[in-house]
């Protein structure tokens, strides 16, 4: 860093004495005097107000547009001093110019599918996973097994789960977010070492998996969430818990339907009538905290309509809704079709490119409503009624827009009406 040793007027109180005013490239480079690894802080003298960062590095003189919105930023890294982006950038530098051949190979030789350790312990952690599944069989595990078990990286869960025949395979991408991480750390796709001051690279937020940002466009769609990682029931993404569960469905909505169907098929306004919205977020309460140990017997909840509400907020809590945001605009196209026929076979057809995590929900969820229309003697609702109901908690617009919403309506409950009355044939 250069010193400026004389007062200058107007300098941002974001930035020190690095900071020179409105000089040239030209002033700028000779400040720096050759030094590599030095840096100034300049103003424009073509747009005042933008500021540039003048640094020495492979015996030229680099600039790059600085911005300020809280912390330090050139590009997508963010940082809370002057001192560590220009630290960070020298050593990115370094490496892309030292080793920009070998950089652009990491990725072809990836050990993701072959790493050493995930073979020594997948056996040892599929018998901890299949013992969680039977509770009747669980027996001690030796200190050596816990520890083991607790050390190993999202990489050997991934392939102990793969191998556990009792996890249901639905497809998932990684949920990569930019990460900083303390101490030296290794790519899980590549093994090479992740460098950088902050911002080395990213972490599925589900499963734990650390690599590369450019790693990460490589990575196939197989995440298996941690449960550890999963801290709600409720707005978490769907495929996501019943990868975290191992279960075909949301255990919400399996445990709603078993206990609707066991004692309120006959209610009457099942669906229709609302619940105390107090009670029905203390059931949401519930199962975020207990998961599938959640109590939501008659003798907690005597209030049918309380467990049909919680089933409802569930759906309507989802960040993408069963019928995705992707098939939104085809269902609403295909509702439009006039010929009955054609209609439920483009139905079927959209319904195909529903994620299987929730086509399985979703055909869970008709086979139930159906035999709610088969109680409409006794509980007066039937196929258009639940349409009503499910259209507008079932699909969404992708665009926050009521006018969109209202619009949208009546095809909404149209495609809900016609999955419930034609459920046998188009799932």
């Amino acid at each position: 860093m250069k010193l400026c040793n004389i007062f200058v007027e107007n300098r941002p109180k974001y930035y020190g004495r690095e900071f020179h005013g409105i000089i040239s490239r030209e002033q700028a480079d000779e400040l720096l005097g050759g030094v590599e690894g030095a840096y100034i802080l300049r103003e424009s003298q073509r747009q005042p107000g933008c500021y540039t960062l003048a640094l020495r590095f492979g015996n030229q003189t680099l600039n790059y547009r600085l911005f300020y919105d809280g912390k330090h930023f050139v590009g997508e890294k963010r940082f809370e001093s002057i001192h560590d982006l220009v630290t960070d950038g020298l050593i990115t530098l370094y490496i892309e110019t030292k080793a920009s051949e070998y950089i652009s190979k990491m990725t072809t030789n990836p050990i993701y599918e072959h790493i050493g350790y995930a073979t020594l312990l997948r056996e040892k952690v599929s018998r901890r996973l299949s013992r969680s599944k039977n509770e009747s069989r669980k027996t001690n595990v030796t200190n050596e097994e816990h520890t083991a078990v607790e050390k190993i990286s999202s990489l050997v869960r991934r392939a102990a789960l793969t191998h556990n025949d009792n996890h249901f395979n639905y497809e998932k991408t990684h949920n990569f977010k930019v990460h900083t991480f303390r101490g030296p750390h290794w790519c899980e796709y590549c093994a090479n070492f992740m460098w950088g001051l902050i911002a080395q690279g990213v972490r599925c937020s589900d499963c734990g998996l650390n690599v590369h940002k450019q790693c990460s466009k490589h990575v196939p769609n197989d995440c298996q969430p941690d449960l550890k990682r999963i801290k709600k029931v409720y707005c978490c993404d769907l495929t996501t818990l019943v990868k975290a569960h191992n279960t075909q469905r949301p255990m919400v909505v399996d445990i709603c339907i078993r206990e609707i169907e066991a004692r309120g098929l006959k209610s009457e306004g099942l669906y229709r009538v609302s619940g105390f919205t107090e009670h029905i977020e203390d059931v949401k309460m519930a199962f975020d905290r207990d998961g599938e140990k959640a109590d939501i017997s008659a003798n907690i909840y005597p209030d049918i309509n309380i467990i049909t509400g919680a089933l409802k907020l569930y759906f309507r809590d989802l960040p993408i809704p069963v019928i995705t945001y992707d098939t939104y605009s085809k269902f609403i196209e295909v509702a439009k079709i006039s010929n009955a026929d054609e209609r439920l076979e483009a139905v079927h057809e959209v319904l195909m490119l529903l994620p299987p995590a929730h086509y399985e929900t979703l055909r869970y969820l008709m086979i139930h409503l159906k035999k709610v229309t088969m109680n409409e003697k006794d509980n007066f609702m039937n196929a258009e009624n639940l349409g009503i109901v499910f259209g507008p908690t079932l699909m969404r617009p992708p665009e926050d827009s009521t006018l969109t919403t209202l619009h949208d309506m009546r095809y909404q409950k149209l495609i809900v009406q016609i999955l419930i009355e034609n459920e046998d044939v188009l799932f």
